[in-house]
């Protein structure tokens, strides 16, 4: 989601090389009284697959996941495409291109400095020549193994995969997407809400029934995109700092009772760092689940990833960051905290987790 992770803080372990299993689910139409619980693809099943690409997208949907999430950022033409960042320096080949040489810059987003390839800087057939990386070699080595093998999908692509996939397995798979840096990629003629709205009504997604869900860690878009269409609408939290916009002094404060209510003028639900329901140490969960629902307002936290680097204490396995430790264990503790949906890199194991198989009703 938010924050960009550093590789650097793995340095110090080694890890064992191999290639991760593409897990699969079972899942039927028949399950659709299941649990209201929603699983959404992180970025696809990104724990098995290279984020954002097709690949990524259709494996997800096989291991069971109601909704598939890319983060949209825009090409210099000004067509949306699913990256983590518009920095693809990490998450692309792009460095291998020498006709890209002279692209490479520094910018301040949001006020990181950053160096590296922005999607701004290239037009979609230029983008298209570059293929996917791995993000996360050091914890995910298995992924390298598909690294060459996808393109830069765009949201257009990303929409048609799902509503063929939902044609063809008979369940409705969903869209969850982000607005990156929205106020920024304003700032700089290029702003995201009327292109996400223009591609979301032509595939008849217009109000609150359709399978859509959009989010931001802004605070002005999201108001914006109320008054464009009638899709749900997700304030996206971190546990630490604000909004780029400058629209509320913190998170935090923006996650008391007051400052959910205030949400809940303008938003369906909040998707908020898991942190923020439980923090690692913590005896019991935080407040922040009720009082949302008290104020109207669904919870879909993020993000919950199988590897030990990120799970809770109490559900690692060992000392290597990168081993899998009990996600469903973790995954299983917020859904009897209350959630009603969550992100998760690992789709299938969140679909076992919740205890039923194929889509929830709402």
């Amino acid at each position: 989601m938010m924050r960009m992770f550093r590789l650097s803080l793995l340095l110090p372990f080694a890890l064992a090389q191999g290639c991760a299993p593409g897990h699969s689910v079972a899942v039927t139409k028949d399950a659709a009284e299941a649990s209201p619980v929603i699983i959404i693809a992180h970025r696809g099943a990104s724990g098995e697959r290279p984020e954002h690409t097709l690949l990524s997208y259709e494996l997800a949907i096989a291991q069971g996941a109601d909704f598939i999430e890319p983060d949209l950022v825009p090409t210099k033409d000004g067509v949306l495409v699913a990256r983590h960042e518009n920095n693809i320096t990490d998450t692309t080949d792009v460095a291998d291109h020498p006709e890209f040489a002279a692209r490479k810059t520094t910018k301040t987003i949001d006020g990181e400095r950053q160096t590296g390839w922005f999607t701004e800087d290239f037009t979609l057939a230029e983008l298209k020549t570059l293929r996917a990386r791995e993000r996360l070699p050091m914890l995910r080595p298995g992924n390298k193994a598909f690294d060459g093998q996808a393109q830069i999908p765009t949201l257009d692509e990303i929409i048609a995969l799902a509503r063929r996939a939902s044609a063809e397995t008979g369940r409705t798979i969903g869209i969850y997407p982000e607005t990156k840096h929205p106020s920024y990629f304003a700032s700089i003629g290029l702003p995201l809400e009327a292109r996400l709205v223009a591609a979301l009504d032509a595939a008849g997604w217009r109000t609150a029934a359709a399978p859509v869900f959009i989010q931001s860690f802004e605070v002005a878009n999201l108001k914006r995109l109320r008054t464009m269409t009638g899709v749900r609408l997700i304030q996206l939290m971190s546990a630490a700092g604000g909004p780029a916009d400058g629209a509320a002094p913190s998170y935090a404060a923006m996650a008391t009772p007051d400052g959910l209510r205030a949400i809940a003028a303008y938003a369906w639900g909040i998707g908020p760092e898991k942190a923020m329901i439980l923090a690692p140490g913590a005896a019991a969960p935080s407040a922040l689940v009720a009082d949302a629902h008290a104020a109207g307002l669904k919870v879909h936290p993020w993000t919950f990833r199988a590897e030990n680097f990120f799970l809770l204490p109490q559900y690692r396995t060992g000392t290597n960051p990168a081993a899998h430790g009990d996600l469903a264990g973790e995954i299983t503790q917020f859904i009897g905290i209350g959630v009603d949906g969550l992100f998760t890199d690992y789709p299938y194991i969140a679909v076992q987790a919740r205890g039923a198989e194929g889509r929830p009703t709402r």
